[in-house]
C-alpha cells in the first residue's frame, strides 16, 4: 500500500466519508481519513472506490428543533352530499296563504285545461262541511253527478250516504269530493293526464279543509294520493299515511254494487274511522246488522 493516496482519491473519499456523515451513517465508518496523512484503517465494510466514481453532491440537512408537543393535523371531514327529496306530485303544488275552498273554486273556473272539459255537462267540484274531520274522495263524476253538478249523488251515492249515516254521521258533516272534477266520457278511468292536471286542486282541497281523516274510495283515489301502481287489494283496511294525515283506503261504492260481499270489508274499515274519529262503535255489531250499509 502507498505511503499516501493520491490527492484526487483523497478528495473523493473525503467526499464520500462526508456524504455518509450527512446522511447519519457515520457510526459505520469509525475511522475516517486524517487530513495530512495517510492513516486510513479500512474497516470490514469499507467499499473501494475507483478514481473514475463520482459522488453526488448532497446539501448539509437543516437541524430542527425537537418541540414537545406534537401537532397531528387535523383529519378533513368526508363531504356528504345531501339526499335530494323526492318531489312528489303534490310537493309540487305551492300552496296559497289564507286558501279556501272559496277561492280554489274561484281559481278553478270554468276550467278548460284537460280534455275532459269538452264532454261534461257541470263542474262537480265537492259538497260538504269546509272544515270536516273527514273527508272522502271518489275518482270522478258519473252521469248523475255531471247532470246536477254535486258528487255522488247516483245509485253509489244513495249506498255512501247510507254508509255515512251508519256511522252516525251525516254528509253535511263530512265533505266529499273526486281526483277529477268532469265526468270521464262513458264513466271510464281519468287518464293520468287528467289527473296530473286536476288533482293539484284537490291537494289544495284537502290543505284547506285540513281533515283528520282521509278515507279513498276506490283504486284510483288511493293510488293518486299515495303516488303508488299497487292494487288496492295490497294496502285496503290498512292506516296509511298522507301528508301528516290518517288515510283509509277502501272499496267504491260502485264496486259494493256489483260486489254485495265486499260490503262486510267496508264495514270494517269503516269502524277503524269511526274509532279514530272518536265515534262509537257498538260492540257486538257485525257486518251482518242492520247498523251495516245495505
Amino acid at each position: 500500500m502507498p505511503d499516501r493516496f493520491p490527492e484526487a482519491l483523497q478528495d473523493k473519499l473525503s467526499k464520500r466519508l462526508s456524504y455518509y456523515e450527512d446522511i447519519g451513517i457515520r457510526l459505520f465508518y469509525r475511522d475516517r481519513f486524517i487530513a495530512g496523512g495517510p492513516e486510513v484503517l479500512a474497516a470490514p465494510t469499507t467499499i473501494p472506490i475507483s478514481q473514475e466514481e463520482t459522488l453526488p453532491k448532497i446539501a448539509p440537512r437543516p437541524i430542527v428543533p425537537q418541540t414537545t408537543s406534537v401537532v397531528v393535523p387535523a383529519t378533513p371531514k368526508a363531504s356528504v352530499l345531501p339526499i335530494a327529496p323526492k318531489v312528489s306530485l303534490f310537493d309540487a303544488v305551492n300552496k296559497v296563504a289564507d286558501d279556501s275552498l272559496i277561492k280554489i273554486r274561484t281559481d278553478l273556473g270554468e276550467c278548460t285545461r284537460c280534455k275532459l272539459h269538452t264532454t261534461r255537462n257541470k263542474i262537480v267540484f265537492g259538497d260538504g262541511n269546509p272544515k270536516a274531520q273527514l273527508v272522502f274522495v271518489g275518482e270522478g263524476p258519473g252521469r248523475d253527478e255531471d247532470a246536477q253538478g254535486l258528487p255522488f249523488v247516483g245509485r253509489a251515492g244513495k249506498l255512501l250516504t247510507q254508509m255515512i249515516e251508519a256511522m252516525g254521521l251525516q254528509r253535511q258533516d263530512v265533505y266529499i269530493c273526486n281526483v277529477v272534477k268532469c265526468r270521464p266520457p262513458e264513466n271510464r278511468l281519468p287518464e293520468p293526464d287528467e289527473i296530473k292536471t286536476c288533482s293539484p286542486f284537490l291537494m289544495r282541497q284537502l290543505d284547506a279543509i285540513a281533515p283528520k281523516v282521509i278515507v279513498c274510495l276506490g283504486a284510483c283515489s288511493a293510488q293518486t294520493l299515495l303516488e303508488t301502481n299497487r292494487g288496492i287489494s295490497h294496502f285496503r283496511g290498512q292506516w296509511l299515511d298522507f301528508r301528516g294525515r290518517k288515510l283509509m283506503a277502501t272499496y267504491h261504492p260502485a264496486y259494493l254494487l256489483r260486489n254485495p260481499a265486499a260490503k262486510a270489508d267496508v264495514w270494517k274499515d269503516l269502524q277503524k274511522v269511526m274509532a279514530e274519529l272518536g265515534l262509537e262503535v257498538k260492540k257486538g255489531k257485525s257486518a251482518g246488522t242492520s247498523e251495516r250499509p245495505s
